[in-house]
């Protein structure tokens, strides 16, 4: 009698093959984050994204993605992350401002929503001179909250008006600005606009960047990561990088946790810090008791209504469209796909290496003309002459016949030119022996053949 046949056992290895297609996919929805700030936002990931019918996970997988650890993503995701690299620049200028009064790094402790540090980042190209696009950013540094404006200008009039924008944008009444030194910020038209408006304008020491540390550290991790260090400018530029942090802004704040310091000591010439938990600038706005209901509930109905893939979808739109208006080409990235192809295209997006097309490296031009005066145009008959009665004759030989015949006209640093021309030329001579006559040699007939 036959024994019946047990069950098959699910293999390991496919099932964690499927764990990690879907840890690259949220890895690449969360635009590459750590796997710290990535395990802290992979629930609010997997339940959006199913709900927009971008994933359909078995339970038990499912149950196993959610119980990851961010060391077992860092892992998993290690060779995924080789040759990629983020680049980072910061820029700052700065002017003393006497009249308006000061606030240091120390005085942020226990800040309340709605105090927001501003700057400018430059789009120049490390190219200051002439036009260029500005960007206007501000950073809640209770929350992490993240608006930006594009400008064509760094012009004074047009900061109040950004303010404007991102006063109805931002889910918090603004309390207080804290800008740097810039002209721009530092001027009497800012200044009673803070005072016509209630709010408390303050600005941070020259020659002390950490009194900004909070958006020093969004204009890297944000600005610069999302545009690029490329040069741009003009009204239609300018509309499209408008465009593009409409995008940027409900990604960064919904689904783009950050860490946040939470106590820090110093011991001897080392300081040891400690942070809080990854949280994204909503959650952190939904856990705040002094945020009103009302406000929370307006957070969680766009927090449902908002489609990360299509988010990231539409940044990669509008950094395909910058990058094509900053090079003068057409733009030939993600806007030529659907969403579902370019869901289609997440798992392995990571073997393309650099994805952002404002961060991909341009083609190197080949040189094809001469930065020097040819030494040998007017003697290189001779040389032909010399090689053709005697073609074993070495460069060096042929170097002393013309300093003797053409005195004071060569310098021994000349030899080494001669050499890598004679070089080339026995190259040349040598394919010309070697395929002379094979169009005669193809054309005899093989043995065998019948002539006709």
């Amino acid at each position: 009698m036959d024994k019946p046949q047990p069950d098959p056992i699910k293999s390991n290895k496919v099932y964690n093959e499927a764990v990690k297609e879907v840890l690259i996919v949220l890895w690449e929805t969360a635009d590459r984050i750590c796997g710290k700030r990535l395990k802290a936002i992979i629930p609010n990931l997997v339940d959006s994204m199913e709900r927009h019918n971008h994933l359909k996970l078995e339970s038990e997988i499912r149950d196993k993605v959610l119980a990851v650890s961010a060391s077992t993503i860092d892992r998993v995701l290690q060779p995924m992350k080789k040759g990629i690299t983020n680049r980072r620049k910061k820029r700052a200028f700065r002017k003393i401002g006497k009249n308006i009064a000061t606030k240091t790094s120390q005085d942020w402790v226990d800040s309340l929503p709605g105090h927001l540090e501003i700057d400018f980042v430059v789009h120049g190209g490390g190219v200051m001179s002439g036009e260029y696009l500005h960007s206007l950013v501000a950073t809640d540094v209770c929350s992490g909250w993240t608006e930006a404006v594009a400008l064509l200008a760094r012009e004074q009039s047009l900061v109040t008006e950004g303010l404007d924008m991102m006063q109805s944008q931002i889910p918090l009444t603004i309390l207080g600005i804290n800008s740097d030194n810039d002209s721009a910020f530092i001027n009497e038209t800012l200044n009673l606009y803070c005072k016509q408006k209630g709010i408390t304008f303050t600005h941070s020491r020259a020659y002390h960047k950490n009194d900004q540390a909070w958006i020093e550290q969004k204009n890297g991790a944000v600005i610069r990561k999302i545009v690029g260090h490329d040069r741009y400018s003009g009204v239609v530029t300018g509309q499209a990088l408008a465009q593009l942090y409409q995008a940027v802004r409900l990604y960064v704040n919904y689904f783009q946790p950050s860490f946040k310091l939470r106590d820090k000591i110093r011991l001897g010439s080392k300081v040891k810090k400690w942070y809080k938990s990854p949280a994204t600038p909503c959650d952190r706005l939904l856990l705040d008791e002094r945020i009103s209901e009302k406000t929370k509930e307006l957070l969680r109905s766009q927090k449902e209504q908002l489609d990360p893939v299509e988010l990231l979808h539409r940044i990669r739109q509008g950094q395909s469209a910058l990058a094509a208006l900053s090079a003068g080409t057409t733009s030939s990235g993600p806007d030529k796909q659907n969403l579902d192809q370019f869901l289609s295209q997440l798992p392995k997006l990571w073997k393309d290496g650099e994805v952002r097309p404002t961060h991909r490296k341009k083609e190197p031009t080949t040189r094809h003309w001469r930065t020097r005066v040819d030494p040998f145009e007017h003697v290189w008959t001779d040389i032909m002459l010399w090689l053709q009665n005697e073609p074993d004759c070495t460069a060096k030989t042929l170097f002393i016949r013309l300093k003797q015949r053409y005195p004071d006209t060569f310098v021994d640093g000349h030899l080494r030119t001669l050499q890598r021309r004679i070089k080339e030329w026995r190259h040349t001579m040598a394919r010309k022996l070697i395929f002379t006559g094979t169009r005669d040699i193809n054309d005899v007939s093989p043995v065998g053949a019948k002539n006709t």
